[in-house]
């Protein structure tokens, strides 16, 4: 489901009790009966805050047009719905049969599937606004969710901007003029320029008065796009070309500013909620801190590191910032906090934030219908005081992504098979995909956002570590293995971390799970008995009368094996008594257990009495193997001890030498090519410029020589692997 909200009756009863009235009883949300695979949880909802009793006499909007995508889509139909409004989504070529467009009552195309000509298209969503004559629109995060344009063209139509009004888009949303706000307000800022960046020398000219290292950053950025980090003069001028350009790209605006960048960072916000009479709340605060490129990855609520006194200072600082421009919906106020609790103001977010569900877990509100009651013009109906911390929630963000390539290059196809982990106690699913879905490459990688809910940040986190083992993805490379080593590291579980916690934590990149001499064994023993199950089962399709193929019966108690991992070989012995095979790994006796049913995509299983999920991606002949064990793929090959003695005469594939080949190392766009045939390139130098999901990436060569040809242009869209150029 689209929101999660727990709460014991002792919560309920506190609330109720200090506004004179008694608890409500708890009440079990509905699925979607139309949409089978978008069932997402199975929570009683605490109504003790009022945001989840959904008044039938409270008259909000007859009909609402969602101007977005994907999971954010989906997220606030489901809230429409549980109040008794209409949708309309909107969809580009490209997304005709997406899940958002089905869970809508009504659909319109906007244009193909490039954002600027569908989800930026102002003249085709505000047309399709006029035709199915919608009150309101929601314009979900990124787009044009933050722009003011769209919400004054919204107002000019007397359509209702589900949202802050345009002053506030305009003070807030500009990171230059927001700063400059948030120091009239005495909120605690960054030390910087507050004007806009002209060009590139003049970059270094501040970079080096403010003393390095620097953030370059769009102004009307978010999201990670158009940010960089600076160390030095070389590094500013790059990194003000690509911020540039990917402002320019994501935002249509490729102003910037720069700041000092604080080394070793949390990054902490604070959720706000504003009315349209001066009332405005703080809703506590989410830790984001794990981040890549400066996208967040690894979200919780609430902070293991704020004191009360500090959380009360930033939440008062954030409101009195909201209060400042009049702000009225759902906000975010962004602060790096560093490891004194001094914390500065980054950003302010005037629209709901990925992350948004986390809050929701730990407050009992759904801020979906919180932003569809302030716009049509209701006061909050909760103080301060009514806010609560129930519990702790942690939300990882799936994406389509090879964690293996700079902690996630993108990822693309069509996903064959699908399916959630809400079969699990406190676990939610915020998706908008389904089994046969396509990741492409014009829109974000999300999957989806998975989020998991307990009474304290242990059984968080262990339920999410459940979680991330049922989750069920194929067809496209996903960052599951990542993000399963981030929750079990020691140092996450501390709470000694930083925006640089995975560069830290992977020096050299991540490699995925490493495993301990146990693992290792469980793992080889696992493999084992699915490799011995799977012959039981062909001999027993043999050894029917019915087989076409007469088969000699065979009795095997005892099977000899050769299993290969990591280029190291085991010997290994196996037997079975119904589902129960004992198994000795280079000396070491395990008793494996599971239900081994081969077409499923997961396998419990218990070795020695712990209770593993494994999942088998792929079985072929040769005895290899693709077992998700861990988080992590790993690539096994058991063979029978007499194959693999004969697998030594197999001749071996020579590799082929690529050095002097630059292969795109994802699905993007080529943005600009830097040499012809005939130059000279040194080792490192730039190459050409990919764009992928609205992030820029510059290609180097890997090593000096004479450039032999050039296989794209700029413009070109190409795929992982596809060959840009020759080297001599």
């Amino acid at each position: 489901m689209a929101g999660l909200w727990v709460g014991t009756a002792a919560a309920l009863a506190a609330v109720a009790g200090r506004r004179g009235r008694r608890a409500p009883p708890p009440v079990v949300l509905r699925t979607l009966q139309h949409v089978p695979h978008y069932s997402r949880q199975h929570f009683t909802v605490s109504r003790g805050l009022g945001s989840v009793s959904y008044d039938p006499n409270e008259k909000t909007f007859d009909k609402i047009l969602i101007a977005n995508r994907g999971e954010i889509a989906c997220r606030v139909i489901k809230t429409c719905k549980k109040m008794g409004i209409k949708t309309v989504a909107i969809h580009s070529d490209a997304d005709t049969s997406s899940v958002h467009v089905k869970m809508a009552d009504e659909a319109v195309c906007v244009g193909p599937a490039p954002t600027s000509k569908s989800y930026l298209n102002m003249d085709a969503i505000m047309e399709a606004i006029r035709r199915t004559g919608a009150q309101a629109v929601h314009p979900g995060y990124g787009f044009l969710s933050e722009n003011k344009e769209f919400a004054k063209r919204l107002a000019a139509a007397d359509v209702t901007f589900i949202g802050p009004d345009t002053h506030a888009i305009q003070a807030m949303g500009d990171k230059i003029e927001s700063k400059l706000l948030a120091k009239g307000t005495k909120v605690n800022t960054i030390p910087g320029f507050d004007g806009v960046v002209k060009d590139a020398e003049e970059a270094v000219r501040i970079a080096r008065e403010i003393g390095y290292p620097v953030m370059i950053k769009a102004s009307a950025g978010g999201g990670g796009k158009g940010m960089r980090i600076a160390w030095d003069d070389e590094e500013t001028r790059e990194g003000f070309r690509f911020s540039s350009q990917e402002a320019a790209s994501s935002f249509g605006d490729d102003r910037l500013l720069i700041e000092k960048f604080i080394d070793n960072p949390r990054h902490i916000e604070i959720q706000v909620l504003g009315d349209k009479h001066g009332n405005a709340l703080w809703l506590n605060e989410r830790e984001c801190s794990i981040q890549r490129r400066n996208q967040k990855v690894v979200e919780e609520a609430p902070s293991m590191f704020l004191d009360p006194e500090t959380r009360r200072a930033m939440g008062e600082q954030a409101v009195a910032l909201a209060k400042a421009v009049k702000y009225s919906s759902a906000g975010t106020v962004e602060f790096l906090v560093d490891s004194k609790k001094n914390f500065y103001f980054l950003e302010m977010n005037t629209r709901l934030q990925v992350e948004h569900p986390v809050t929701e877990c730990i407050t009992g509100l759904d801020l979906v219908q919180e932003m569809i009651r302030v716009a049509k013009g209701y006061p909050l109906r909760h103080r301060q005081a009514d806010v609560p911390i129930r519990g702790w929630a942690v939300e990882c963000r799936v994406y389509a992504e090879d964690p293996y390539k700079s902690f996630g290059l993108p990822s693309i196809g069509r996903l064959s098979q699908y399916q959630e982990p809400v079969h699990l106690p406190g676990v939610r699913v915020d998706s908008g995909i389904q089994p046969g879905s396509e990741i492409s490459i014009y829109y974000d990688p999300m999957i989806s956002k998975l989020i998991t809910y307990g009474s304290n940040r242990t059984e968080a986190l262990k339920r999410m570590e459940e979680a991330l083992d049922n989750y069920v993805i194929r067809g496209v490379t996903h960052n599951i293995a990542l993000l399963r080593e981030v929750i079990v590291n020691s140092r996450f579980i501390q709470g000694d971390i930083n925006t640089k916690f995975l560069s830290e934590v992977y020096p050299d990149g991540f490699k995925g799970h490493v495993l301990t001499e146990q693992e290792r064994n469980q793992l080889l023993a696992i493999a084992s008995s699915l490799f011995v199950a799977a012959q039981l089962r062909a001999q027993h399709f043999q050894e029917q009368e019915s087989a076409r193929v007469p088969a000699v019966k065979t009795q095997v108690c005892k099977w000899e094996l050769s299993v290969k991992l990591h280029d190291a070989a085991h010997t290994i012995t196996a037997s079975h008594s119904g589902p129960t095979f004992s198994v000795e790994v280079d000396g070491s006796k395990l008793t494996v257990t599971g239900a081994w049913n081969l077409a499923s995509p997961l396998m419990p299983v218990t070795v020695d009495g712990t209770q593993r999920m494994v999942q088998c991606l792929s079985r072929e002949p040769g005895g290899n193997m693709s077992i998700q064990f861990l988080g992590t793929v790993y690539k096994v090959c058991v063979l029978t001890k007499l194959a693999a003695e004969l697998s030594q005469f197999m001749l071996e594939k020579v590799a082929e030498d690529t050095s002097g080949t630059l292969c795109s190392p994802m699905p993007g766009v080529v943005v600009a090519i830097s040499v012809q045939p005939g130059d000279m390139v040194a080792e490192g130098q730039e190459i050409c410029v990919i764009e992928a999901m609205k992030m820029q990436n510059s290609l180097a060569a890997g090593k000096a020589g004479k450039v032999k040809s050039v296989r794209c242009k700029a413009g070109d869209t190409v795929g992982e692997g596809d060959l840009l150029v020759e080297l001599d």
